[in-house]
């Protein structure tokens, strides 16, 4: 293997265990601790596309047994046959050359070396680059279970420097995924305005993440930023464009999971405005496209629609479609969510969606007349730090306290009770001290 490239020496490794590249890219992931790598990156690896940097060929060692010295010698083989090499190549035979040419071609070899200088003057390496990408994967997975204050600071602060890093100069291939890298960045803060209620400011990052996305020619991450402009129209009351944003995001080639999201939002926007029949189509759509997933995600967390979080959308999307039948179907699709995020791991619990299956599942045993199990299915959500609700979901909360103001409820003390309780909830978490003094901007 002593003359083997580090491409062609991962492809020898992995081809002799029978494993797929996302099967190296799981491995890696289990001794690293966190899903930071994808079987796409493992592909970049072998047709070297980007070289491992050495902190990341200390765990492929690993993970194919090997010492870590064969891969760091495949590396240097590698790079000597890119002309990265210490040692020169033997030089051709002379030709005989006019002497009229050479003050010619030497002014125009002096360009070229001051190009090849600029090309090597470059602000961000592979390790630079891989440091982000496993930045953005971990706030991406504990976005959805902590609280905003605790992260919207290094969004902010990671996505300025994918800002900064794009305004050098760096290698092709690591402009692409900086982009990349800057398109999720800007995901993630549209996300924190959409969860603080201020959807002018989400709609800007978020047109920036298209913008990213587009330059990079991510197919992904331009659907997964439609499914956050389809959220902010919904949230706005703009429930037809809110559909219409969803179905232009699944005209994407994306594989994961998000053609479920993007179904599965278009229903919910249908079912508001009143298209049962269309709302139905789209749940049944999503169910398919969860299916039919191809490969796993890229990013963990905010980036993914686990099966929990595809069942709390059909709860409020059942729900809005109306009718016993489908009331009753939505109490099955918030009780599963709910019980699906109790079991996930910590960092994947997304507390919002958490609570949002949880007052769905309430107002599903207010229709139907239970108001003992609204109040019990309530205290969850009452208890919760008012620091840990979004703004969808105080607003999911005034709304019921509204409708347990109507005279079908007859005023009864359980239910006069039960709406203050919701009121005050809803009027702590809206407080400025729940949520962060400054907007990411």
């Amino acid at each position: 293997m002593s003359d083997t490239g580090i491409g062609a020496l991962l492809v020898r490794l992995r081809t002799a265990r029978g494993w797929t590249q996302q099967r190296v890219a799981d491995e890696y992931n289990a001794l690293e601790g966190r899903a930071a790598k994808t079987g796409k990156e493992i592909g970049r690896y072998e047709r070297e596309a980007r070289v491992p940097v050495p902190y990341t060929r200390k765990y492929l060692a690993r993970v194919f047994g090997v010492d870590v010295a064969v891969l760091d010698r495949a590396v240097a083989v590698s790079k000597s046959l890119r002309g990265g090499g210490d040692s020169a190549p033997e030089r051709p035979q002379e030709w005989p050359v006019r002497r009229s040419a050479v003050p010619v071609c030497s002014g125009v070899g002096a360009v070229s070396a001051d190009f090849a200088r600029f090309i090597a003057q470059r602000n961000a390496d592979e390790f630079v680059v891989e440091q982000l990408e496993a930045d953005v994967a971990r706030l991406a997975r504990v976005y959805v279970s902590h609280p905003l204050l605790e992260l919207y600071v290094e969004i902010k602060r990671l996505r300025d420097g994918a800002f900064e890093l794009l305004r050098g100069r760096q290698r092709p291939r690591q402009t692409a995924d900086l982009y990349v890298a800057g398109s999720r960045l800007c995901g993630l803060s549209a996300h924190v305005c959409l969860d603080l209620g201020d959807y002018d400011s989400a709609a800007t990052h978020a047109r920036t993440a298209r913008a990213c996305a587009e330059a990079a020619g991510h197919e992904g991450m331009l659907a997964w930023v439609r499914s956050v402009e389809s959220l902010i129209a919904y949230w706005t009351g703009r429930y037809e464009q809110a559909a219409q944003l969803a179905r232009a995001g699944r005209h994407h080639r994306a594989g994961g999971s998000i053609g479920a999201r993007l179904a599965s939002l278009e229903a919910r926007a249908l079912a508001v405005v009143g298209d049962r029949a269309g709302a139905v189509a789209a749940l049944t759509d999503a169910g398919r496209s969860r299916e039919a997933m191809s490969g796993h995600d890229e990013m963990p967390g905010i980036f993914a629609f686990p099966a929990a979080k595809q069942f709390a959308y059909a709860g409020t999307t059942q729900l809005a479609v109306g009718g016993r039948e489908h009331v009753q179907r939505a109490i099955t699709s918030a009780g599963t969510a709910i019980r699906l995020y109790r079991s996930a791991e910590d960092d994947d619990r997304s507390i919002g969606d958490l609570l949002a299956a949880h007052v769905d599942l309430a107002r599903g045993h207010l229709l139907l007349g239970d108001l003992d199990g609204t109040e019990a299915v309530l205290g969850f959500v009452l208890a919760s730090p008012p620091e840990r609700m979004s703004a969808s979901i105080v607003r999911r909360l005034t709304a019921l306290g509204r409708e347990l103001g109507g005279p079908q409820y007859g005023g009864a003390a359980q239910t006069v009770h039960l709406r203050e309780r919701l009121q005050h909830t809803a009027a702590r978490a809206s407080l400025p001290a729940a949520h962060p003094p400054e907007l990411p901007t």
